[in-house]
C-alpha cells in the first residue's frame, strides 16, 4: 500500500493549517459550555470529543503548534513518526510513535494541552498513518502556530528540531 492509496481509501485532503493530510472521523454531539471551563481558555461551547486520521509523507511534517485542549496520537500504519514535545521552558523531549516497542517506540502518545509540538516521519519513512483524538474537541480557532525564532530563544537544546518543524517565515 502507499500514501497515495491511503489518501484515496480514506478520502484525506491538505491540512489547512499544520501541513500533512486529514479527515475528521468524529465529532462529539454534546458539547460544554464556557462555564464548565474555570480557566475560560475557550471563547464558546465545545464538542466533549473529535478525531482525524493523520498522514504523513517524506515532504511533509505537522509545524510545531500548540492547543487548548490535550490529545492522544495513535499509530495505525506506515512507518514510525518523531514527534518534538516542547514542556516547560527549555525542557522537551522526542518521542516516537510506532509499533517497534522493543525500540522504545509506543502506538500512542500523549500531549497535555499548552505544550508545543511538531512531528515528522523518522529518517527513511515512505509514509504513515496517525489518529488524533482530541478532548475538549479541536476546532481551528483553538491552533496556534508556533514562530520559529521564539521557540528556538526559549528552547535553545532542540533549535536543530525546531527549524525542521517550522516554515521559514514562522
Amino acid at each position: 500500500m502507499t500514501a497515495e492509496d491511503v489518501k484515496k481509501i480514506l478520502g484525506l485532503q491538505p491540512h489547512p493549517r499544520e501541513g500533512g493530510w486529514y479527515v475528521r472521523t468524529y465529532e462529539a454531539a454534546e458539547k460544554l459550555g464556557i462555564e464548565a471551563f474555570e480557566d475560560k481558555r475557550y471563547e464558546g461551547a465545545r464538542r466533549t470529543g473529535t478525531a482525524i486520521y493523520y498522514l504523513l509523507e517524506p515532504d511533509t511534517f505537522s509545524e510545531m503548534h500548540r492547543l487548548k485542549s490535550d490529545e492522544v496520537f495513535h499509530f495505525y500504519a506506515g512507518d514510525a513518526v518523531e514527534m518534538l514535545q516542547l514542556t516547560e521552558k527549555g525542557k522537551g523531549a522526542m518521542v516516537v510513535i510506532g509499533n517497534d516497542l522493543l525500540r522504545g517506540q509506543r502506538p500512542q502518545v500523549i500531549v497535555e494541552r499548552d505544550v508545543w509540538q511538531g512531528s515528522r516521519l523518522v529518517e527513511g519513512g515512505r509514509w504513515a498513518l496517525l489518529g488524533c483524538t482530541v478532548s475538549p474537541g479541536f476546532e481551528f480557532e483553538d491552533y496556534e502556530a508556533g514562530v520559529r525564532e521564539e521557540l528556538c530563544g526559549a528552547w535553545p537544546d532542540f533549535a536543530p528540531e525546531i527549524r525542521a518543524l517550522t516554515r521559514e517565515n514562522s
